[in-house]
């Protein structure tokens, strides 16, 4: 089995090459070794390993050339100097520059395998870290906004689905992004400098849908006055995105199934087959195997379409997402309008947070472009939102959730309160103020966890970014 981590072995003297072989033969790694500098340079400009072990006596170059290549160039990888015993000045030296460990000759075995050892379980700590990073932290995307857990899984598909070829099926409602999916789909290929062609199923009449996708020879039927490229030519090396794919005529289903298998069509009026090399995506806001059932899409064709479904969820489901794309929204059009908005009140943001959104993304986009156009300020109020939002809470709600929703606002206002008749004087002992417990709960599931965040963060049933960030608050506080 290929070794999850690689090292890279910069010296010259062969013996001291195979010694550290030897050496290392148990060890989980894989050794590349070069003897000069320029065929190491020539290595590390294709490939990044774990730990780079650099001699600093090269028979074409310094060592300290390449430790300061590797720096400049920005490769995530140990550096280990090893130095004669005359030369530990130097090895210390070079530390300061960006070394990370240095070996005085002679190495021995024991020596080496503890270096190495440590270097990788930093390196595994460092991926461990990316990947938190990758999974929780993952604020924007490719067109996208929100880092909520629905959301991610989203992107991890995309990025897994995207250098392949593989036809990948959308499924969402209405206004949740689903075209949005197939272009960073599309950016994220092999084929991103290719064409990107969108097609909507459901939005061209079905007698010139086939026109659309395949073109049309001149005098094919009434008004076809010259020759047309469809969507297929046009797609060519590129993607065709076929979005409400169940609205398409049961006829050219068959005839799309043959173009999909094939990859070759014939246009409308015409005898000529072509052939064109093409990433299909499709996408539907309707439930595909309730179609299926219907007799409305044929099932060969939902199979052959059905390979790598995204499902992207309602924004309902989203949670503070709903805040992130409406603040962005609010900007966006504030300057393009040249209004002040920067920020919602806190009771705007809790009708915000809890509106169903049957509309999702669509509806809510349409929402704050209505408030910049007929409002100004620098803070939507509740007032300013427009139906059926000023009516899906009552104030008592409003008051509630906000109290729930922005605790700092509501600790700033009793601190700064001149009136000392709205503190009891006599506070029960056991009542403290609720950021204290909360800090105390996070740190005893951290200690609890011998310091693990992302197990606390599951015993807490919170995201691994939320504690992150509040230890970050804490300790930037007490700084």
């Amino acid at each position: 089995m290929k070794s999850k981590y690689r090292i890279l072995l910069i010296e010259d003297s062969q013996p001291l090459t195979n010694l550290y072989k030897q050496y290392l033969s148990q060890e989980p790694v894989e050794l590349v070794c070069m003897e000069t500098g320029q065929a190491a340079l020539d290595y590390l400009q294709k490939t990044t390993p774990h730990i780079v072990i650099l001699d600093l006596k090269l028979p074409d170059m310094l060592g300290q050339d390449i430790l300061h290549w590797i720096k400049k160039n920005g490769l995530p990888c140990s550096i280990i100097i090893v130095t004669s015993h005359g030369s530990v000045n130097t090895a210390v030296e070079l530390m300061q520059q960006g070394a990370d460990d240095f070996l005085e000759k002679p190495v021995s075995a024991e020596r080496l395998k503890a270096t190495v050892k440590n270097h990788l379980e930093h390196a595994r700590l460092l991926n461990l870290v990316e990947d938190m990073k990758s999974s929780f932290e993952r604020n924007t995307y490719q067109g996208f906004i929100g880092s909520s857990l629905p959301m991610q899984n989203v992107y991890r598909i995309i990025d897994a689905a995207a250098p392949s070829k593989a036809t990948v099926f959308i499924a969402g409602e209405s206004g949740t992004g689903k075209e949005v999916c197939a272009e960073a789909i599309h950016r994220q290929s092999p084929r991103a400098k290719e064409p990107f062609i969108a097609i909507n199923c459901g939005a061209i009449p079905h007698d010139l849908m086939e026109s659309e996708i395949f073109g049309h020879v001149k005098g094919a039927f009434t008004g076809a006055s010259s020759e047309r490229k469809g969507a297929a030519a046009q797609a060519d090396g590129g993607t065709l995105f076929l979005d409400e794919i169940c609205e398409m005529d049961l006829e050219l289903q068959k005839k799309l199934l043959r173009f999909i298998q094939t990859g070759r069509y014939q246009k409308v009026g015409g005898s000529k087959e072509e052939s064109v090399d093409i990433r299909f995506l499709c996408a539907t806001n309707k439930d595909p195997l309730q179609e299926v059932a219907a007799g409305r899409f044929r099932e060969d064709l939902y199979y052959r379409l059905h390979v790598v479904p995204v499902a992207l969820p309602p924004l309902r489901e989203r949670g503070d997402d709903i805040l992130a794309i409406a603040t962005n929204f609010l900007i966006t059009y504030a300057q393009e309008e040249g209004k002040r908005f920067t920020r919602f009140s806190p009771e705007a943001e809790v009708v915000l947070r809890h509106y169903p959104w049957p509309g999702n993304v669509r509806q809510l986009q349409n929402v704050i472009r209505n408030i910049v156009v007929l409002h100004d300020g620098d803070t939507v109020s509740i007032k300013q939102l427009p139906p059926p939002l000023n009516e899906t809470l009552s104030d008592q709600e409003i008051k509630s959730l906000s109290f729930a929703a922005a605790p700092p606002q509501v600790e700033q206002y009793i601190s700064d309160s001149d009136d000392e008749d709205m503190v009891p004087s006599d506070i029960p002992s056991d009542i403290r103020p609720l950021c204290d417990i909360e800090r105390e709960a996070i740190q005893r599931a951290i200690e609890h966890c011998d310091g693990n965040v992302l197990k606390a963060a599951v015993l807490l049933k919170v995201s691994p970014s939320t504690l992150y960030r509040k230890k970050q608050a804490w300790e930037t506080d007490e700084a």
